[in-house]
């Protein structure tokens, strides 16, 4: 082990001991406990978030205990902000599993309709939804996979759940 990493893990360690404990504490209050992201998972990205900018962390415990909240406010945000960026997803936990056997009729005209409602849609709707419910990708993962900006495909999306919604109704 280099003297520059032994520097670098002693000064990491430092900054954890003084600072973890307050950190968590502070973003369990900005994380709802519904949050996909957990306070931990913060907490572990502003320690990496540090550690990789570790020139830019101040020496003075004051000062370095401020610039930790703001990485960590910061993140807290993002996570928000991203999770507000995807379309609404569909809760499954109340629809019972399709039974076995025999299907009943309002099943198989459900299926019917939505099949044929998915089929008319454009091509381009039809392959936003695939990425963003099939394959699960975040709206910037899709919008790099498709080649359309986010905005494109959030227009997509919309007006392809819309455009579903109606055949259902009206199926």
């Amino acid at each position: 082990m280099t003297t520059a990493t032994s520097v670098t893990d002693a000064q990491m360690r430092e900054i954890h001991h003084n600072n973890g404990g307050a950190l968590l504490c502070f973003l369990r209050s900005l994380v709802p406990t519904t949050a996909s992201h957990t306070a931990e998972d913060l907490a572990q990205e502003t320690m990496l978030r540090a550690w990789r900018n570790l020139d830019a962390v101040p020496r003075e415990p004051e000062s370095q205990r401020r610039w930790l909240f703001t990485v960590a406010r910061r993140l807290v945000i993002d996570a928000h902000r991203k999770r507000q960026s995807r379309p609404v997803e569909v809760n499954l936990l109340g629809i019972e599993p399709a039974a076995s056997g025999w299907e009943s009729a309002e099943t198989v005209i459900a299926k019917l309709t939505l099949h044929d409602a998915v089929r008319e849609l454009s091509t381009a709707h039809r392959s936003v939804l695939h990425e963003l419910y099939v394959e699960g990708c975040t709206l910037d993962e899709a919008a790099a996979r498709l080649g359309v900006p986010v905005g494109t495909v959030k227009s997509r999306a919309h007006y392809a759940m819309r455009q579903l919604r109606n055949a259902l109704l009206t199926g």
